[in-house]
């Protein structure tokens, strides 16, 4: 299973403490590993992970792995299978699996049954009818208007307008007689298909719980916790515990050997989620594994995770006023300072909290992420940032970026709207979803080109949480990420992504503002 180096690396250049998972790039005898892995061709994308080890004997190589199945098999020749207990997953899984699949053959032939149809479409008959008839009964009205208009009679104007109601009333009893078979069927079918989705979801829980009980962890101590207890008093998300990551720890947990570095890398064609490159290096996940991950490195000398955000490096004087008056501020933000503290209360250093200090209140009307640099717009007062929030709905704020993409882009310019949503396996990251997704919109321009970059004009017109970051790595977007995004890209010293103009009238005195900072990239 092992993979030996040759020739084997000097110890100079072994890690003496574990680097974190969650680090990227990962550690160079890793990525060692990295490029001496060989998968054979892939229909779909998949995210391998590798785990340099050391032996009883103190020789080096590397385990592999890959997430969840590969070619619908848990287990292929040279990597580690599966944490879970295969005898004891096998006792239930395959009768579990074919009752679910009994009820969901059920529940189709419900939710296909022929009164569902014959109940829209005679729902659709009957809206034909009434909507000839009103149109009969509304030239009947222009006509008695003219007939008024004309010194006709009202009283029998009155009677035929009557009629045309009273016509109306018995067109939809006959139709409620008529549906009224179809619709009590058509509830029916409701009620029973929602019974047996319940009652598969149901099943399905339980079965979930049963597959999760078969999953038993170590860590570098020797103690051993299952799968649910690890995410105590929380269950454990789908998938957990089927990553490369944790196969490979508990693998060498198992065959004694002695972790030494780690690293996950994406092979094959992008996801439909468009998150993922070929040949890219990523982090550990942290809905799935982090929890799994923490507990396993346990009695392990390991680094710690990295913490984004952590801004005691930036000067204090930052972040560097443009304009400002005694309404608003718009600031210069620098890189690795965050916009507002951070959620678990763990990060408080940000633009809001300095802005506060410096000026006894400050309301953030937009957030540049941690890793953009440019101009942000802070109000003064609740009311002035209720009216800058007004004008940013209504669009009467424009911003617009420069971004250095790695990799040359075709075509000149254009727009790309791709909905977005928070992958909630992996928060922050973001994801493409037509369906459950936010709409999103942007407007690009090339500025520049050579052999091995682009550099692009962006224009959002909506405001989603790394909208500009997706459009442009997404194979639907512009397939190109930009330079040193270390979430949807490869991570450098910084992020090329800066936020170069901001424009807007002043929402007390009507005033056009018109800011431009150029990057100082």
């Amino acid at each position: 299973m092992i993979t030996y180096f040759d020739p084997q690396p000097p110890e100079v250049d072994v890690p003496t403490v574990f680097p974190s998972p969650f680090a990227v790039p990962p550690h160079p005898i890793a990525m060692r590993a990295i490029a001496q892995l060989e998968v054979g061709p892939l229909a779909e994308g998949k995210m391998f992970g590798v785990l340099v080890v050391r032996d009883r004997e103190g020789h080096l190589g590397y385990l592999r792995a890959f997430s969840g199945m590969l070619d619908g098999s848990w287990h292929r020749a040279g990597f580690c299978g599966p944490v879970f207990d295969h005898a004891a997953r096998e006792a239930f899984w395959p009768a579990g699996e074919a009752e679910l699949g009994v009820l969901a053959v059920a529940q189709r032939e419900v939710d296909a049954d022929p009164a569902r149809a014959a109940h829209a479409t005679l729902v659709a008959a009957h809206a034909a009818e009434l909507a000839a008839l009103d149109a009969r009964h509304a030239e009947r009205k222009v006509a008695r208007t003219a007939a008024r208009a004309a010194g006709a009679s009202a009283s029998g104007l009155d009677h035929e307008s009557r009629g045309d109601s009273a016509e109306r009333r018995q067109q939809k009893a006959v139709h409620a007689t008529q549906l009224a078979p179809l619709a009590a069927r058509v509830t029916e079918l409701a009620a029973r298909s929602a019974a047996l989705d319940e009652q598969r979801a149901a099943r399905s829980r339980e079965l979930l719980v049963a597959i999760q009980d078969t999953y038993r962890f170590a860590n570098a101590r020797g103690e051993v916790r299952s799968l649910r207890a690890i995410f105590a008093p929380d269950s454990p998300p789908g998938g957990a515990g089927d990553c490369a990551a944790p196969k490979l720890l508990a693998h060498a947990y198992r065959e004694g050997l002695a972790p030494i570095a780690l690293a996950e890398v994406w092979l094959g064609p992008p996801p439909v989620a468009g998150d993922r490159r070929a040949h890219t290096c990523y982090p550990a996940c942290r809905g799935k594994c982090a929890p799994i991950l923490a507990y396993v490195l346990e009695g392990l000398a390991a680094a710690p995770a990295p913490i984004f955000g952590d801004a005691t490096l930036i000067s204090s004087d930052e972040p560097r006023t443009v304009f400002e008056d005694r309404w608003l501020v718009v600031v210069a933000k620098p890189i690795g300072l965050l916009s507002v503290p951070g959620r678990s209360g763990l990060l408080t250093d940000s633009v809001a909290t300095r802005l506060a200090a410096r000026y006894g209140a400050a309301h953030v009307v937009h957030r540049l992420d941690l890793d953009v640099s440019g101009l942000m717009l802070v109000a003064k007062d609740e009311v002035t940032y209720v009216i800058l929030q007004r004008m940013f709905a209504r669009r009467e704020i424009t911003k617009r970026y420069v971004a250095v993409l790695d990799g040359v882009v075709s075509g000149d310019q254009g727009s790309i709207e791709l909905a977005l949503r928070v992958d909630l396996e992996d928060r922050p990251r973001q994801i493409v979803d037509a369906v459950h997704g936010k709409s999103a919109l942007t407007l690009w321009r090339v500025l520049a080109r050579d052999i091995r970059s682009t550099r692009v004009e962006l224009v959002p017109h909506t405001g989603r949480t790394h909208q500009l970051r997706v459009h442009c790595a997404h194979p639907a977007g512009l397939a190109t990420p930009i330079v040193g995004d270390r979430l949807y890209g490869t991570p450098a010293p910084r992020m090329l992504l800066h936020a170069e103009h901001l424009a807007f009238a002043h929402p007390h005195s009507g005033e056009r503002i018109a800011l431009e900072l150029p990057a100082a990239f």
